[in-house]
C-alpha cells in the first residue's frame, strides 16, 4: 500500500510552517508501516486531481492566495469532482478561503474564488470593529468536531470573516469562530476540511491526526491491523496544553 500526498503550493502557501502538517501525516502514516509518497507541486506545474490520495493546501499571504487562486481556477472542474469522488482536501489558514465564492478585500474590491462552495470572506478593515489601529483576529482556541471524541486545539492568526457558511468544522469552547462572537469555525464536506486552525493543526493534535490517517488507510484495506497508538511526545504536549486551559474543554 501506498499513499500519495500532493503538497500543492509549498513554496507559496507556507506562512508559519504548515509544512510540518505535510511531514506529520508522513510520519503517522509511516509508523502504520504504510508507504507515504509526497509530492510537491506549484504554479505551472501539471496538477492531476485523480492521482493523489489527499491535496493539502497551508496559509500563505494575501498576495500568495491571490496567486493561487489564479492558478487553482483552471482546475476547477477536476477539484469539484475530486471532492465530489471522496478525495482528501485539507485547507489550514486562509487556503480553505480560495474554495468559496469570493473575498472581498480592503477596497471592497471582490476577488472571485473557485465557487464550490457557499462561503465567502471579508478581509477586516479596522473600522468594521474599532477606531484607529489594526485588527486582527489572533489567539488560541480549542473546540468539538463531529470526528473524534477529543478537544481540538490550535492557534488562528487571520485577517479575514467568513460569511454564510452552513457545514462548520468545530464549535469552539474557546476562541473566535466565523467572526467575532460566532462559535463554529471551518468548513467541513465529504473529505474536504478547511480550518483556519493553525499550530500546525497535525502536529498540535495527535488523535485527529490518527484518526485521519487511519480512516484513510481504512478505506484501502478494511482489514488493516494497526498498531498501537504511542506517540508520547506529541500526547504529553497536548495534555500539557489542556491541563493549562482547562477551561478549553
Amino acid at each position: 500500500m501506498k499513499i500519495k500526498i500532493a503538497h500543492l503550493y509549498y513554496d507559496l502557501m507556507n506562512l508559519y510552517g504548515e509544512n510540518g502538517n505535510v511531514r506529520a501525516l508522513k510520519k503517522y502514516f509511516e509508523q502504520e508501516n504504510v508507504e507515504c509518497e509526497i509530492h510537491f507541486l506549484t504554479i505551472n506545474d501539471i496538477i492531476n486531481f485523480n492521482d493523489f490520495d489527499l491535496y493539502y493546501i497551508g496559509m500563505g499571504s494575501e498576495k500568495s492566495q491571490e496567486l493561487v487562486i489564479e492558478d487553482l481556477k483552471k482546475y476547477k472542474k477536476e477539484i469539484k469532482e475530486a471532492i465530489n469522488n471522496n478525495k482528501y482536501f485539507i485547507m489550514t489558514g486562509n487556503a480553505y478561503e480560495m474554495f468559496g465564492k469570493y473575498i472581498i478585500d480592503f477596497n471592497e474590491k471582490k476577488i472571485e474564488c473557485l465557487d464550490i462552495f457557499p462561503y465567502y470572506t471579508k478581509r477586516i478593515d479596522k473600522k468594521d470593529y474599532m477606531e484607529d489601529c489594526d485588527f486582527r483576529i489572533v489567539g488560541s482556541v480549542s473546540g468539538k468536531t463531529k470526528l473524534i471524541e477529543e478537544t481540538i486545539i490550535g492557534f488562528i492568526n487571520r485577517g479575514g470573516t467568513i460569511h454564510e457558511s452552513d457545514l462548520p468544522f468545530i464549535t469552539l469552547n474557546k476562541g473566535i469562530g466565523y467572526e467575532p462572537n460566532v462559535k463554529e469555525e471551518g468548513y467541513i464536506y465529504k473529505n474536504f476540511i478547511g480550518t483556519y486552525i493553525l499550530g500546525p493543526l497535525f502536529i498540535r493534535n495527535p488523535y485527529f491526526t490518527k484518526y485521519l490517517v487511519q480512516k484513510i488507510i481504512r478505506e484501502k484495506n478494511n482489514n488493516y491491523k494497526f498498531k498501537v497508538f504511542k506517540n508520547t511526545t506529541e500526547i504529553k504536549a497536548y495534555e500539557s496544553f489542556l491541563d493549562n486551559f482547562k477551561e478549553y474543554n
